[in-house]
């Protein structure tokens, strides 16, 4: 399709706007704990980040269906930069509710940018979109070292720590933007006939037990990366003194290692099977705790944190092929709002938990909660393995 440049312009917008949540993640916390009047709101900042990109994500696909894609990308992306604007102002101010503000209206553009994947796939052939999606999110491996490079690059640039911080993010943010301006929009696909009647009640699918194993593999592998993963800059810099730049290579190889085993994905599945898969990335999560429970060298924290990116990769991917071949294609809409409302939500409440945990309770007892949550997960999977007809359901990779 003559549309497949697409793919190239939203790999690079994947890795300029996808560096806001690699940002944020890093300087959030460690900003919000100089801003907020109890060190218990830390991660507060970083939790309304995820909040303003979770409660965004409905209303942002529903506009994209009446309006287009393109114009949608381009208001998220504009709020972006509003709020990374405000997040300048916020610092100079020294307003910790203003800084809580400024990245709500950040986390808007994120869940803009989560839509990347999909534009992509729609600008392809059928049988070329997984390709796109595979292409775009690889973006995150920029990212992932842009994002926290941009704090320490900025964080004495100007008088106020952290506010040339926000001004390189704010120049990539406008570059981001500017390149959505080249996006081709395709024709809309018309529905095929019968999808809306042959589909079944939300109730009915969310019941299926593929369903539930991959809502509950995804939504644990959000859960225990955004709680581990937000607290870890605040315990690693904060409470242990490690450098700032030590604290920005942990966090740059975490969100490296979130993308980068997409690579061989395929390959693994193929040897694995989903359920494979998806047992890999919680023993990934597990082992987290083995690492970084009462040891914190630097070693400790890299490791842990690498740990952390692949079982979320795995896990991630794993939830989103089972989940994509468990329903009807009339299905797929209400179910995959869904699954990302609840995977983004609890990321949110995970981060939000963060600060709280680590300040009033401290890191074990921290690491020690996201067992339920990974049992939660395991024992869904179990229950659709032992389901007679578990086996019909592979990815085809």
């Amino acid at each position: 399709m003559h549309h497949a440049a697409n793919v190239r312009l939203f790999a690079l917008c994947q890795a300029l706007t996808m560096s806001m949540p690699a940002f944020v993640v890093f300087a959030g916390g460690i900003v919000g704990r100089t801003l907020a009047p109890d060190p218990a709101y830390a991660t507060l900042p970083v939790a309304l980040f995820m909040l303003g990109s979770a409660g965004s994500i409905l209303p942002l696909v529903l506009a994209m269906q009446r309006f287009g894609r393109k114009p949608v990308f381009l208001a998220a992306s504009a709020i972006a930069c509003a709020g990374a604007v405000l997040a300048m102002v916020a610092l100079a101010a020294e307003h910790f509710a203003l800084y809580n503000s400024a990245l709500v209206l950040m986390g808007i553009g994120l869940a803009a940018g989560q839509q990347y994947r999909f534009a992509a796939m729609e600008s392809v052939a059928p049988e070329r979109a997984a390709a796109a999606a595979s292409r775009v999110l690889l973006g995150g491996l920029v990212a992932a070292f842009l994002g926290p490079q941009l704090v320490t690059w900025g964080e004495h640039l100007l008088p106020v720590p952290f506010l040339g911080s926000f001004a390189l993010l704010l120049a990539v943010l406008v570059l981001a933007t500017l390149a959505v301006l080249f996006y081709r929009e395709p024709p809309r696909r018309s529905h095929v006939a019968g999808d809306e009647a042959e589909a079944r009640s939300l109730g009915a699918v969310l019941r299926l037990p593929p369903v539930l194993a991959a809502i509950f593999c995804g939504a644990a592998g959000f859960t225990v990366m955004s709680l581990v993963m937000t607290a870890t800059p605040l315990h690693m810099h904060m409470v242990n003194g490690h450098s700032l730049e030590a604290t920005k290579w942990v966090l740059q190889s975490h969100i490296a290692a979130m993308f980068a085993p997409a690579l061989v994905v395929p390959w693994l599945v193929r040897r694995t099977g989903i359920d494979g898969l998806l047992l890999l990335g919680l023993a990934a999560m597990a082992s987290v705790l083995l690492v970084v429970f009462a040891h914190f060298e630097f070693a400790n924290y890299w490791g842990a944190l690498v740990l952390l990116g692949v079982g979320w990769s795995f896990l991630f991917i794993g939830g989103t092929t089972l989940l994509a071949a468990s329903y009807r294609p009339g299905e797929a809409f209400k179910v995959q709002a869904v699954n990302d409302v609840s995977l983004f939500g609890l990321q949110a409440l995970a981060a939000l938990s963060a600060g709280w945990l680590l300040a009033v309770v401290g890191w074990q007892v921290l690491l020690l909660s996201t067992l339920p949550v990974l049992a939660l997960a395991a024992l869904a999977l179990l229950n659709w393995r032992l389901q007679p007809a578990a086996r019909a359901l592979e990815d085809p990779a």
